[in-house]
């Protein structure tokens, strides 16, 4: 029998590396190295312990090179490895491995080239939900924002031509020119009001009044589009994750698509792990829960009765009584979909169908339970 050359924990963590995701290494490394690299820009910290700032940034870049080398490895085996090295992720890689090198063979001082380091930062992005999430917002919400952004470089063009043609006699040092003048609109227009150029005639004074109100209702402007396209984005990817789930109920599965949808816009998803507590007996109910993954255990008198995929409890305090009848635990990890009782009133109306088996279940879950 052959020995095995490699590890199986190796071999896992070369896969794991090999992917498009952050691994956990990869978080500790860039946390590492970016740290020693702040820590490089203040002399005494570094002069006290250079030896263990120099060695964490080594190890950090050669952590960072063997990772782009492995990814242009797996790229090359699938022959995508074109594509892998022209994408942003690529581009990314490539940059983190071999700028700092690349720097210190062209000359740079050393402290000059770990600066690089910053392009490290820049290995979390694709990890993060949020920014991909920022980008499809940006796309979609393009038209509006650009419409606000000329509305900003219209009040930014027209308030230095204005106060340069009110200032520039009695401060020609500071509204001199037009361009000179920008930099106080835009200072003005952000709110942020350093104080260094201020004008000092009563009609620049009306004009510097005018660009903060502007200011004030630009920024809430864009404050509010893309607000709007983020709840908007989060409703979305709540509601196809809901679809998901509702379409894996059997119960649902008898819906069209147009039904589907309206009961989707009713169900909340409720994602728990292993032995938590969902409903408690004595409880007022508000809700009934589907279950779209996992498992169930209804701690009932003499007996308990799990529910798995498929199956809802909670519709009898609901339907009668509206105290919970029995505690019931998750005994894995499970999804739920959650109907509060509100929309459970409104789904009965809309669809008898499932208003009757849910009666139904009801029932035959009181005739069991007495």
């Amino acid at each position: 029998m052959s020995k095995q050359l490699v590890s199986p924990a190796l071999a896992q963590f070369v896969t794991a590396t090999a992917g498009r995701n952050m691994t956990p290494p990869a978080y500790v490394a860039v946390t590492a190295g970016v740290t020693m690299m702040l820590v490089l820009t203040v002399a005494p910290a570094y002069e006290s312990a250079h030896h263990w700032v120099d060695a964490v940034l080594w190890a950090c870049l050669a952590f960072f090179v063997f990772e782009w080398v492995v990814r242009l490895r797996a790229a090359y085996l699938a022959q995508r490895w074109r594509n892998y090295a022209l994408s942003g992720r690529g581009l990314v890689d490539a940059v983190a491995a071999a700028a700092i090198p690349l720097a210190m063979v062209a000359g740079a001082n050393p402290k000059s080239a770990w600066l690089l380091g910053v392009f490290w930062v820049f290995k979390v992005v694709p990890g993060v939900p949020g920014l991909r999430q920022l980008r499809r917002v940006l796309v979609l919400e393009s038209g509006p924002l650009l419409s606000v952004l000329v509305i900003v470089l219209m009040v930014l063009f027209l308030a230095s031509v204005a106060v340069y043609f009110l200032e520039r006699e009695v401060q020609p040092a500071t509204f001199g020119s037009v361009p000179a003048a920008l930099w106080w609109a835009v200072v003005t227009l952000t709110t942020v009001g350093y104080g260094d150029v201020v004008p000092i005639t009563p009609l620049g004074r009306l004009v510097a009044a005018f660009v903060m109100i502007c200011g004030l209702g630009v920024f809430g402007l864009w404050t509010g589009i893309l607000a709007t396209g983020f709840a908007a984005e989060t409703r979305r990817d709540n509601f196809l994750k809901t679809w998901e789930s509702v379409t894996k109920v059997p119960f649902f599965a008898a819906l069209g698509p147009s039904a589907i949808a309206d009961v989707t816009h009713m169900l909340r998803i409720m994602d728990l792990p292993a032995r938590t507590m969902i409903i408690r007996k004595g409880q007022a109910g508000d809700c009934m829960y589907f279950i779209a993954a996992g498992e169930v255990e209804v701690d009932l008198p003499g007996k308990k009765v799990r529910l798995g995929e498929g199956a809802f409890f909670g519709e009898m305090a609901l339907l009668g009584n509206n105290l919970r009848s029995a505690n019931i635990t998750t005994t894995r990890v499970s999804r739920l979909l959650v109907l509060d009782l509100v929309d459970f009133r409104m789904l009965m109306a809309r669809h008898p169908d499932l208003a009757a088996t849910i009666d139904a279940e009801a029932k035959r879950r009181a005739q069991e339970n007495n």
